[in-house]
């Protein structure tokens, strides 16, 4: 019989074992995370305060900038404090709650992700009907349906692998908690955590995925075949490049997290592309929309230049 260990406490795994590199990559990390947060807040308060800007796709990437800074909030400030500690370790209770969080705010992501797609398609196939389908109630809808689902089924996770026992070393393959490095110290029968990871997870993941990329190719394929102008079709497509750039950088880096089978080998492989997937997608989120987006980038001088004016 396996030797079951109260758990008060995980170890987390250092990014490097290199002392010289830790404070590079804190500079680094805190560098990358206060642009995420200047970015994706200034869009938030943009889409707010700009009156031009009260659309429903606007109105979607607001949450989309409002959950990157709470994604990247619940990963980047572990693991600055953890380059800098001697003792890397978070308490049961907060492993349990970064993971909930963790997979809350990335379902959300990924359900705001095809109901943006959604969005693109209605506004581009169905412009005369737009107004109508996608009016407020709908959308504030849409949004509250991502967040609850998203909510319980991180619910699912959290309550399930907190439930679990834990008899190996208590030093996580990891750097920060996950579902999957937590289950291999997991002693006991852990086959249900290991089948709602590939049923319930990848069926949400590859829907959300599913139908983002299917509004997109009937987007595509309503723009070859409507014989639209040229300008007409270069400025449909523009709008919807941004969208796809953000969709194809998440659910890369989520396939190759999450696809794997849940064994130490892909545990191993999976982490630096989890940091990525942390840190880079919401760090690029804010500069993909306000490079590619000529009224962001306007409504970003309007705000910011009255401000200035009203300090001076």
């Amino acid at each position: 019989m396996e030797n079951v260990t109260t758990v008060n406490e995980f170890l987390l795994l250092e990014l490097t074992s290199t002392q010289e590199l830790q404070p590079v990559l804190f500079v680094t990390l805190l560098i990358i995370y206060m642009i995420d947060l200047f970015g994706n807040g200034s869009i938030l308060v943009v889409v707010i305060s700009e009156p031009r800007l009260y659309s429903p796709m606007y109105f979607f990437l607001g949450n989309l900038s409002c959950l990157d800074i709470c994604y990247s909030s619940v990963t980047l400030p572990i693991l600055m404090a953890n380059l800098l500690s001697a003792h890397k370790a978070v308490s049961f209770l907060g492993c349990i709650t970064q993971l909930h969080f963790f997979h809350f705010l990335g379902c959300t992501e990924s359900i705001l992700l095809a109901i943006m797609g959604f969005d693109r398609f209605v506004a581009i196939c169905y412009p005369l009907r737009y107004t109508l389908i996608m009016n407020l109630k709908a959308c504030i809808l849409l949004a509250t349906v991502a967040w609850i689902t998203s909510f319980f089924y991180a619910l699912m996770h959290s309550v399930m692998t907190a439930r679990l026992n834990f008899c190996h070393s208590l030093k996580l393959n990891y750097f920060f908690c996950d579902v999957k490095p937590l289950l291999e110290l997991a002693c006991g029968d852990i086959w249900l955590n290991q089948w709602l990871i590939f049923i319930v997870t990848g069926s949400l993941s590859m829907a959300a995925c599913f139908l983002t990329f299917l509004s997109y190719l009937y987007i595509i394929g309503f723009l070859l075949f409507k014989n639209r102008t040229c300008c007409e079709l270069h400025k449909a497509l523009s709008t919807c490049a941004s969208h796809f750039m953000v969709v194809s950088l998440f659910y890369g880096t989520v396939g190759l997290t999450y696809i794997p089978p849940a064994s130490a080998t892909s545990v191993s492989q999976g982490r630096y592309v989890a940091v990525i997937h942390t840190t880079v997608t919401s760090l690029l989120n804010p500069l993909i929309y306000t490079l590619r987006n000529k009224e962001v980038k306007l409504a970003l001088k309007r705000v910011f230049g009255r401000k200035l004016k009203l300090s001076v």
